[in-house]
């Protein structure tokens, strides 16, 4: 792989190829924005989440032969992420002004 990266072919560097593409159409005003913080907490409550979904879908899956204690700490970890979530709520974090 190393060795067709440095053989391969190395396209130009022309202007046109240097310019930001928006969907065909000519950028109007600054391609570089900066985003609100809102989209970023957003982000990181949607991550947090997404990793629960990603824990919670095995354990239903086995959850008859797991037993109580799978299920016990099952509930401390679904309890964990309501409280998060209630402090970011709580926080103003998912408030759009």
């Amino acid at each position: 792989m190393a060795g067709a990266w440095l053989f391969r072919p190395k396209p130009a560097a022309t202007m046109e190829k240097m310019l930001p593409y928006e969907c065909g159409v000519d950028t109007k005003g600054p391609t570089w924005i900066r985003f609100r913080v809102n989209f970023f907490l957003y982000a990181l409550v949607f991550l947090a989440f997404d990793v629960e979904t990603i824990f919670l879908f095995p354990w239903a899956v086995k959850f008859k032969s797991l037993g109580l204690f799978a299920f016990g700490e099952m509930l401390i970890f679904i309890f964990i992420l309501a409280l998060g979530l209630w402090y970011a709520w709580k926080e103003g974090a998912l408030e759009w002004y």
